[in-house]
Order: C-alpha cells, then sequence, then structure tokens
C-alpha cells in the first residue's frame, strides 16, 4: 500500500515540476487508483501483486470514497466563490466595485452557507452585506435579532436604546455579559458583534427613540426591527416607518407567548395601528419585569424577527406582511393569523383603496 501511495505522489510532484495542470495530474492518479482497484478485484487472494497492493479491495474503496468527498468539497466551494465574486459590480465589466460591494476570501467562507442556498446564493448576500438595518431595543429581542444580523453579515446595523445592563437582564439578553453589567446596551452590544463579525459596521445610539430624531434616524435605513418593550415607542416607530415607506418588523413577548409580524403598509399590508389601535388598559399588558418571562423565549421569537429581515432583504420566499404568527412555547404551538389594513386607520388609511 505504502508503494502504491508513494507512486502516487510521484507522480503528483513530476507533473507539478513539469508545469502539467491540476486536471491531468488527477486523471494520471485516479488511472493508478483503477489499475490497484482493478488488482484488488481480479487477482486471488494471497497474489504477490495484491498484497504488494494493499491486499484489499474494501481499502481502496474507502480511501477513494475520501478523496471523492474531498475533491467535491473543494470543488463546491470553489463554485461558490465564483457564484459571489460574479455577482459583485465590475466582475465582468472591469469596473470598479461599489463600496460594500466585494467579499474578502474569509467572508466568502464565513457565509458559504448561505451562499448555496439556491434562495440567498450570492446575489442576496450582497444585498445582506450593502443593507442597513435599524434596531430598536438591545434587550430580550434585541440581543438574538443584533447577533444574528451581524453573523448573516448584514453591512450596517443600527440599534437605538437608553438603558444600560442589569443583572436581571442576563437571564434572557443573551449577547450581554456579566462584566457587562453598568455599561450601555448599545455599547455592550457592539463590542459583542463586532467580536462575533468585524466585518460589518455598528452605529449605537445611547439614547431612547423620540419624536424629533425619528424621522432622521429612520431615512437612513432600508428596514426597522421594533424590539421594545412599549407601546408608546412602538406606535412612534409605527408612524415614522409609514410616513417614510419603511418597512417595519415587530416582535412581542408576553410570559410564555411571542408573536412577530411584518408591518408594510406601502405595499399593500397593514401598519400596527391597524391591528392594535389603541394601547391597552394599565394592567392589561404587564411588562417582563412584572408578569415573567421565560428565557430562551426571546431568542426563538428573535430569530424569528432575524429571519423576516435576512428573507425581506433577499427576497427568498414569503414574509409575514400581512399575517401575525403567535408562538405558545408552553405548549409548543405556532398559529397565523392573517391581518388586513383598516381604511380607516389614521397612520395609513389613505395608503389604501377605500
Amino acid at each position: 500500500m505504502l508503494l502504491v501511495l508513494a507512486l502516487a505522489a510521484l507522480l503528483w510532484g513530476l507533473g507539478w515540476a513539469l508545469g502539467t495542470p491540476r486536471g491531468p495530474r488527477l486523471l494520471m492518479v485516479a488511472l493508478l487508483f483503477a489499475a490497484v482497484l482493478l488488482v484488488q478485484l481480479a487477482l486471488p487472494d494471497g497474489h504477490p501483486l495484491r498484497e504488494a497492493t494493499g491486499g484489499s479491495a474494501a481499502l481502496w474503496l474507502l480511501i477513494g470514497g475520501f478523496a471523492v468527498l474531498a475533491l467535491g468539497y473543494a470543488s463546491v466551494i470553489r463554485a461558490l466563490r465564483r457564484r459571489a465574486q460574479a455577482a459583485e459590480p465590475g466582475a465582468t465589466t472591469g469596473a470598479a466595485p461599489q463600496p460594500g460591494g466585494s467579499f474578502t476570501e474569509t467572508e466568502l467562507d464565513r457565509y458559504a452557507r448561505h451562499i448555496v442556498l439556491r434562495e440567498i446564493g450570492g446575489p442576496g448576500q450582497k444585498k445582506l452585506k450593502q443593507a442597513k438595518v435599524l434596531v430598536i431595543g438591545a434587550g430580550g429581542l434585541g440581543a438574538p435579532v443584533l447577533q444574528y444580523l451581524a453573523a448573516a453579515g448584514v453591512g450596517t446595523i443600527g440599534v437605538i436604546d437608553e438603558d444600560v445592563v442589569d443583572n436581571a437582564n442576563l437571564q434572557r439578553q443573551v449577547i450581554h455579559r456579566d462584566a457587562d453589567i453598568g455599561k450601555p446596551k448599545v455599547f455592550s452590544a457592539e463590542a459583542a458583534m463586532l467580536a462575533q463579525n468585524p466585518h460589518v459596521t455598528v452605529r449605537p445610539y445611547n439614547r431612547r427613540l423620540s419624536e424629533d430624531i425619528a424621522a432622521d434616524l429612520f431615512a437612513d435605513y432600508d428596514v426597522v426591527l421594533d424590539g421594545t418593550d412599549n407601546f408608546e415607542t412602538r406606535y412612534l416607530a409605527n408612524r415614522t416607518a409609514v410616513a417614510l415607506g419603511k418597512p417595519l418588523i415587530s416582535g412581542a413577548l408576553s410570559q410564555w407567548e411571542g408573536q412577530v409580524s411584518l408591518f408594510d403598509p406601502a405595499r399593500g399590508g397593514p401598519c400596527y395601528k391597524c391591528i392594535f389601535p389603541e394601547a391597552p388598559a394599565p394592567g392589561l399588558a404587564p411588562s417582563c419585569a412584572v408578569a415573567g418571562v421565560v428565557g430562551p423565549l426571546p431568542g426563538v421569537v428573535g430569530s424569528m424577527m432575524a429571519v423576516e429581515a435576512v428573507k425581506l432583504i433577499t427576497g427568498a420566499g414569503a414574509v409575514l406582511r400581512g399575517e401575525l404568527l403567535i408562538y405558545d412555547a408552553l405548549y409548543g404551538e405556532t398559529r397565523r393569523i392573517t391581518l388586513k389594513p383598516r381604511a380607516d386607520c389614521p397612520v395609513c388609511g389613505g395608503l389604501h383603496p377605500a
């Protein structure tokens, strides 16, 4: 067996020294493998030539299988790289790529599992890199949203929150660490995101979303994700997103249940106020601090929000526009409810035909 492996290495080395292309060198090694396999299958047990070449066909079949898998994996990686590079501006025209339009070798390897997906591919990953996403809140829902958007390669991620990390947050807000207690959440989240993926840009806004800054802030982003825990901010985010025609992905939590929807009246769906025209009376929708929330639930719902953002940016699948997805963690159930815009909605009613 060692003799055969040495002969294969010699053929490969001679081919390389003579400048023979990789394809013919692989063919020579494959022919050698086929000859050895034929010897193992054709000659009887104990034959000197068969013993000299390993003595077992099964062993060579196993080696051949591993070699085919390795070559197949390498071919897939090369194809993914070509596919991603072909999607870059200037790849075929010779023009200079636009900012954020090219990928490093590290990025291509990092996002390979995205690029191999038919629904995303190289063009979709490029859209993610060029996208600008704003996340309102760096708490329970914001934590998984921010982590997964950064990991997915969204090029610019803004995060606005005025809170600081508290010990009671760490039961569910997994982007923060014990050492971050007392630090503004946006800076704690920024550090975690850049530690995970230094190829993205994070813009932290250490303040509360307010009427005087909302329009200017939203205007600089393509998609807004709302992970806040108060209705005042939710209604403000909704009004601003509707006014600017920005899609708003909204998530909410309560004890064991969460919900996700995409509010996008500019493209035919309802807005948040269509579905929730008034904030509930005090006590009917208590905060997590009052009612409690199971720790992994924000991770589930926040991850759903991140998936919706990836789908929306890349055009993959069907987003939750005009639908509310409700997840009941206590009983492991999900429900989908169809949502329709209201013509008399004071926020988006003028966008829909009567």
